[in-house]
């Protein structure tokens, strides 16, 4: 994984250098829905001209770097949707773009060694993007929905709550740690999987596999320590406006 310097981030910074820093916050820009070339922009022109949350993008862009962030109830309502945006997102790139990578890789080392441990990779992967897609769909058709219903009750001070009965707490103990099997793989390959002459696609599998544990860390992040607890305050909004 890239290694930075755990630059902690300001509205002032260009966003260039700051992605000169650490390139993978080019991932952070695309699940923002944000567009390069980047020109002289500092990080409150980009989130001034996309309509975001400078506070909030800081906090995204400060996690990709690693910083220990001191997450204060700072956020309102209406950052809820941007939040939601930036996961449908990330869940799109990895149901279109990282998974179907990694299971190619797979399959070509599978093409180029044919034994037993390869066939187990192979299924092992697609158990696992199995149980990850069943993930991301609860959130995509269950949990978004039910956090956009709340926005608009309260924007449109609707208090009915039209027979739902579901809330954040639900989530919560359905969000299970997806990142957890990655491990298991990544060590099966640097530990005990005897392929031959392998090296170089080993070296792209493993690359990969880090790069997404990378991403679904920061994605779990803003699930766990920021919408969880956003959602839960609109709640009880909610509820004690009844």
């Amino acid at each position: 994984m890239y290694q930075t310097e755990n630059l902690h981030l300001s509205a002032d910074m260009r966003i260039s250098d700051v992605i000169l820093n650490n390139p993978y916050l080019i991932l952070l820009l695309e699940h923002f829905g944000v567009d390069v070339p980047l020109q002289e922009k500092t990080v409150t022109d980009v989130c001034l001209e996309n309509k975001i949350n400078t506070e909030l993008f800081l906090t995204f862009a400060n996690l990709y770097n690693g910083v220990q962030y001191d997450f204060k109830d700072t956020f309102s309502y209406n950052e809820v949707l941007t939040v939601i945006n930036y996961l449908r997102n990330s869940h799109r790139y990895y149901s279109e773009e990282i998974y179907p990578n990694i299971l190619s890789i797979i399959q070509q080392m599978n093409s180029a060694d044919n034994r037993k441990e390869m066939v187990l990779v192979e299924r092992f992967f697609n158990e696992y993007f199995s149980e990850v897609t069943e993930h991301l769909n609860y959130e995509n058709n269950t949990v978004f929905p039910y956090i956009t219903g709340l926005y608009e009750r309260i924007i449109n001070q609707n208090q009915t709550d039209g027979g739902k009965k579901y809330s954040v707490s639900e989530y919560k103990d359905h969000h299970n740690d997806i990142e957890e099997k990655l491990n298991d793989l990544k060590s099966l390959l640097i530990k005990y999987l005897p392929l031959k002459n392998d090296q170089p696609i080993r070296r792209k599998l493993l690359f990969s596999l880090f790069e997404l544990e990378y991403d679904l860390n920061i994605h779990s992040q803003i699930e766990e320590l920021i919408l969880i607890p956003l959602v839960a305050k609109m709640e009880l909004h909610l509820k004690g406006a009844k």
